[in-house]
């Protein structure tokens, strides 16, 4: 029986155990959760099987790839030596209790490998991260990383980046001129003007750094690279979640196992 065989049918008997006695309606909707986790976890798994000693790491930020840091822990305490840079306060810390050796872009400013998740993700391995609200330290760690892997379940694999709200990180102060110059740039490029700020205006969520998030339901993005440009070139802008040229492979897991994807 293959790995991956394996797994699922260990996975299938622990997702029969935690749903079984629920009501009908909740129980699909158990399922359905618990099979995503289930998924995420695999293509996790099999992204920390990668990992070697003496690799240098750039960890991610989210649900995916805290079943990789979860993975890696297991690793490092049977004798793995690796070192890691996290994406997020979150991580650091998580990583730090399950006993990762960790350090900085200061102190290690090259890293080999990136292991992160990703909120959408097409053929070309363009994605749309921040979800988690970390796309700025997550993209300043990918670029300084020779690789980026993508861990992900099969929900997350699109023909075309938009129906995820695109994150978009910004400075608190000016945030109305902001706001207009980002709707601005959305109908230049027929995109819907939709921008919603995370949290709330009475409670804004703050990134780690102190910054804002606006939320971009676009829809569909047909040129993203344009978009991206567009983006950089706003000065309250601090990041945007496209993750363009960045990501060199993805592990997606679903019901037939994980697959290997390579940008097309």
């Amino acid at each position: 029986m293959s790995l991956d065989r394996q797994r699922s049918t260990m996975l299938s008997t622990r997702l029969l155990n935690k749903t079984t006695g629920l009501d009908p309606s909740a129980r699909a909707m158990a399922e359905e959760n618990e099979m995503s986790d289930l998924y995420k976890q695999q293509a996790a798994e099999r992204a920390a099987e990668d990992i070697t000693s003496g690799m240098r790491l750039g960890i991610g930020t989210g649900s995916t790839a805290e079943f990789f840091v979860h993975a890696l822990s297991k690793r490092v305490n049977a004798g793995l030596d690796v070192v890691g840079v996290p994406t997020s306060e979150r991580t650091r810390k998580l990583a730090s209790e399950l006993g990762i050796p960790l350090t900085t872009l200061e102190e290690t400013p090259h890293l080999d490998l990136t292991v992160d998740g990703a909120d959408e993700l097409d053929g070309r391995l363009s994605l749309i991260k921040g979800g988690g609200g970390a796309l700025l330290r997550e993209k300043i760690v990918a670029a300084a990383s020779d690789q980026m892997v993508v861990v992900a379940d099969g929900s997350k694999q699109v023909q075309t980046l938009g129906q995820f709200p695109l994150p978009i990180e910004v400075v608190p102060f000016g945030l109305g001129a902001t706001e207009n110059a980002i709707a601005t740039v959305f109908a230049d490029l027929d995109l819907p003007k939709s921008l919603e700020l995370r949290g709330g205006t009475a409670q804004p969520f703050l990134t780690d750094g102190g910054h804002y998030i606006l939320d971009a339901r676009l829809e569909s993005i047909g040129n993203v690279h344009s978009l991206a440009d567009r983006l950089d070139a706003i000065p309250g802008v601090v990041e945007h979640g496209l993750f363009l040229d960045l990501a060199t492979k993805a592990y997606v897991a679903g019901a037939d196992g994980v697959k290997t994807i390579l940008p097309n």
